[in-house]
């Protein structure tokens, strides 16, 4: 078996293709490059766009460059045929090695792909496959909207959302998650009721109705509130209980600051206090069991909150809902300022608060895929380009099936 057979076998070439030429071509001195040259059989007869059956109108010549050759670069010339149909338009055909538009073989994509998939940032991967990171944007950016373009979210009943920035201090992005298949489904520019009508437009694009959202779980956004009952009227809202928990740790840290002006006592003890009684150590408990008594203000807040915490573990839906008005009517006895805000604010949202013992759904699925986000947005230092950002998301997350070609490191 000679060399160009070998080659025609490691590319999967079949008939009309073949390999006219494989030659090593020094680019500059001591650097080589592996050019293999790519033809096909006189006269053979392609098919149109329209079905018919002819011989090349006339051919143009391309490159692809393909896996490195050991640690030279590797490149695929070949003459394309361009076929004219009975209509009299001219087309060029595809080739089976490379997608069309692309100056990649389909094993280079999948390559990066799957280097992208290993975690690795795409200046990273861009090194590795020593091409520009724009171009390798290009490529991941196609993959990811050719996935996309087919997922099918005609199934989608219950829903969950929550925003994230793409970068510190940048603009914010909104992500949809499905909590039955625990899957991004949707990512938008913006954190105002108009990414609900986004989210709309496209789940009835993809094969969902709007009436077959039963349940939208989100935090106490007032945009957000605003486009569930504007765009999905129907939905059950649902407040998250992390939010709601992480407000009342806002009222708490507001009364601590309060209460550390001029006393160095509290100096460097603000995750003590903010964190659950049951998840301190046994140190930090008795430093806590100090501190209270001696700050009564912040010793009554630390107690109400604990307190709250307490009707997440009521497993009676009627009683849970009971003991939370309880708690707001003794909250509001103690006129702690913070906590009074924080009262006001779970009456408001009251009808949507108390919808988490019915349904026992919380943000936590979107809290886990956000968590894998954030790494990603750590290690690539943020996103410029929000489409690459919104792409990743959907990569990380997604749960989407590609076409291009398996590869393994």
């Amino acid at each position: 078996m000679n060399s160009t057979e070998i080659f025609s076998l490691a590319l999967g070439l079949d008939r009309p293709w073949i390999i006219t030429n494989v030659e090593f071509v020094e680019v500059v001195p001591n650097v080589k490059e592996l050019h293999i040259h790519i033809d096909f059989e006189r006269g053979f007869r392609f098919c149109t766009s329209t079905g018919e059956r002819v011989t090349a109108y006339d051919t143009e010549s391309k490159r692809w460059q393909h896996l490195n050759f050991f640690q030279h670069r590797c490149y695929l010339y070949a003459r394309v045929p361009r076929l004219v149909n009975n209509e009299g338009k001219i087309n060029i055909i595809e080739v089976p090695w490379a997608r069309p538009g692309s100056g990649f073989t389909l094993l280079f994509e999948a390559c990066a792909m799957l280097l992208i998939e290993s975690e690795m940032p795409v200046s990273k991967v861009s090194d590795c496959v020593g091409v520009t990171a724009p171009r390798v944007w290009r490529v991941f950016d196609y993959w990811i909207e050719l996935a996309y373009s087919k997922d099918d979210l005609s199934e989608v009943s219950r829903i969950g959302l929550d925003e994230t920035s793409r970068k510190k201090g940048h603009s914010y992005i909104t992500q949809f998650v499905d909590m039955d298949t625990r899957r991004t489904i949707f990512v938008t520019e913006g954190r105002d009721s108009s990414t609900i009508e986004s989210f709309v437009s496209e789940l009835e694009i993809k094969g969902g109705k709007k009436e077959s959202i039963e349940l939208i779980s989100m935090d106490m956004s007032v945009a957000f509130v605003s486009g569930a009952m504007t765009y999905l009227p129907d939905s059950q809202i649902v407040f998250d209980k992390f939010h709601l928990v992480q407000s009342l740790n806002k009222a708490l840290d507001e009364v601590r600051k309060a209460e550390r002006k001029g006393n160095e006592l509290l100096k460097g003890h603000r995750y003590t206090i903010l964190r659950k009684y049951d998840n301190l150590s046994a140190a930090k408990k008795s430093e806590l069991d100090m501190l209270l008594p001696l700050y009564p203000t912040l010793g009554e807040t630390y107690r109400l909150r604990e307190l709250f915490m307490d009707v997440f573990d009521v497993e009676d839906i009627e009683e849970a809902k009971g003991y939370l008005w309880f708690w707001c009517q003794k909250a509001l006895e103690a006129g702690i300022q913070p906590i009074t805000k924080f009262v006001n604010s779970v009456k408001a949202h009251w009808w949507g608060i108390v919808a988490y013992f019915d349904t026992k759904i919380t943000n936590g699925i979107l809290e886990g895929i956000n968590s894998k986000i954030q790494l990603a947005k750590r290690r690539a230092r943020g996103y410029r380009n929000p489409k690459n950002f919104i792409n990743m998301i959907y990569f990380i997350s997604g749960k989407l099936n590609f076409d291009y070609p398996p590869y393994s490191l």
